[in-house]
């Protein structure tokens, strides 16, 4: 390679992106930062994770406080910084889904399937009780779940397949996505509701389901953006 084009090629790399904006007063230095911050999150079609945004700050810059004032200057506005899926992500306030729905259309014309009722049950086992198998599913419902309700799950990217199961023939297990947190509005999965709690109180049972019952607490899906 030529000298000249040796040049060109450098000149063509991005420039490195100053982080540390020390030539900036501390107060311009962190609204710089929160800007950044709420940038990259408003850019990105799902969560971003610390990591991403660890990125554009400077190396001592406290990301839960950015977050904190990102939020706190949303207050007024009908959307909001979430923490879901491990990462934050920007989404309309829940107050506003009526209006959100009269103006587009109902979440599954906007691309989200509504979960069926059976759907939804074995969805919440899956999240309640993973790693499970379809036998252990089985054993739960007292029937079997089709392949085609698992398939149609899988289609959604609620849940995946897990590892495989330490009994006779290891079968393979079922466990819940990071789409499944997001569509939920979960940042992890100690946000379920507590199952043993709802079941020591009287308002969960294994009859309830089969009859339709839903974990109370439970959000459903299709969370607005």
């Amino acid at each position: 390679m030529s000298q000249a084009s040796a040049r060109r090629k450098l000149n063509e790399q991005p420039a490195l992106l100053d982080t540390e904006l020390e030539h900036l007063p501390p107060e311009l230095r962190w609204r710089e930062w929160m800007g950044r911050v709420e940038a990259v999150i408003f850019a990105a079609s799902e969560p971003v994770i610390r990591s991403v945004l660890a990125r554009v700050v400077g190396r001592n810059c406290n990301i839960d406080l950015i977050i904190d004032d990102i939020r706190a200057e949303l207050a007024g506005r009908p959307y909001e910084l979430v923490a879901v899926a491990g990462g934050w992500q920007h989404r309309t306030k829940k107050a506003f889904g009526d209006v959100i729905h009269a103006a587009f259309g109902t979440a599954a014309e906007q691309g989200t399937k509504e979960l069926s009722q059976s759907e939804a049950l074995v969805l919440m086992c899956i999240a309640y009780f993973q790693p499970i198998t379809r036998g252990e599913l089985l054993s739960f419902f007292g029937k079997e779940v089709s392949r085609d309700l698992i398939g149609m799950l899988r289609a959604q990217e609620l849940i995946a397949s897990g590892p495989r199961s330490p009994q006779p023939g290891a079968p393979y297990t079922y466990v819940t996505t990071k789409t499944f947190l997001s569509q939920f509005g979960f940042d992890t999965l100690r946000q379920l509701p507590d199952f043993e709690a709802l079941e020591d109180a009287g308002l969960l049972s294994k009859e309830k389901l089969l009859a339709g019952g839903i974990i109370p607490g439970l959000p459903g899906p299709g969370s607005l953006r």
